[in-house]
């Protein structure tokens, strides 16, 4: 069972979309981090059930429509992790970080 590993800029993300459910006074805010952070659970027995994305790494696409979001990961069957890197809504083009920002996983950092 692979272990799952959230970069420290995953909870920037969930400071940002909080921020943006609480200015829509969206009541289920904290139910809705919940839900992503139950979605990634899968990886730890599926590690490679996203979709492929640049550079190695994968998506995972967790709810639907205004609920939904994409967690952009990153799986070393060497060290049996999944490095979570970004989570975004899926209505966002694009992560905010760039591919080569991203830790050298390979080497072991985090």
């Amino acid at each position: 069972m692979a272990r799952i590993a959230l970069a420290p800029e995953v909870l920037d993300d969930f400071d940002r979309i909080l921020a943006h459910l609480a200015a829509y006074a969206v009541p289920d805010a904290p139910a809705r981090i919940m839900a992503i952070v139950q979605a990634l659970d899968i990886l730890q027995t599926s590690p490679l059930i996203g979709r492929p994305a640049q550079g190695g790494m994968w998506e995972l696409i967790i709810g639907r429509g205004a609920r939904g979001y994409v967690a952009l990961y990153r799986f070393v069957p060497g060290l049996d992790t999944v490095f979570v890197l970004a989570i975004r809504s899926r209505r966002k083009a694009g992560f905010k970080r760039q591919p080569g920002q991203l830790p050298d996983l390979e080497a072991g950092e985090a």
